[in-house]
């Protein structure tokens, strides 16, 4: 059964920084490229970034930025996501998922270009 399993998250102030680990299980995603999105309440899920299969390209979302850094380590099918000044806007339940095989990095703000999900983890800002 695949699994994808989110974990890092909790609550710090603002300015502070957070690192959310996803880690997969049940088949490796080393050949798939994998990104981060984000929920807060009342709003749709949002992209905040991904990630290719070899780690060369990732993508951010504008209001990520600068700030938080997608990665990976495929030898321990888990990706990262390091997240600096943290403001109370990022203040959401943050998804990891798994794109599908052959998918393109210019199209990984998309949801639908993700097969596999996890359950999420809440980050919260405290301003």
């Amino acid at each position: 059964q695949v699994q994808l399993v989110e974990s890092g998250g909790g609550l710090v102030q603002a300015g502070g920084s957070l690192r959310l680990s996803c880690a997969a299980s049940g088949r490796t995603f080393r050949w798939n490229a994998m990104g981060w999105f984000r929920q807060a309440p009342g709003n749709e899920r949002e992209f905040v970034a991904a990630i290719s299969w070899t780690g060369a390209n990732t993508l951010a979302a504008e209001p990520v930025k600068g700030r938080f850094t997608i990665s990976r380590d495929n030898a321990k099918n888990t990706v990262y996501l390091q997240m600096n000044s943290l403001k109370p806007e990022d203040t959401a339940v943050y998804y990891c998922a798994a794109a599908y095989s052959g998918s393109r990095i210019y199209t990984l703000d998309r949801a639908r270009e993700y097969e596999h999900w996890g359950q999420g983890t809440q980050v919260t800002v405290s301003s």
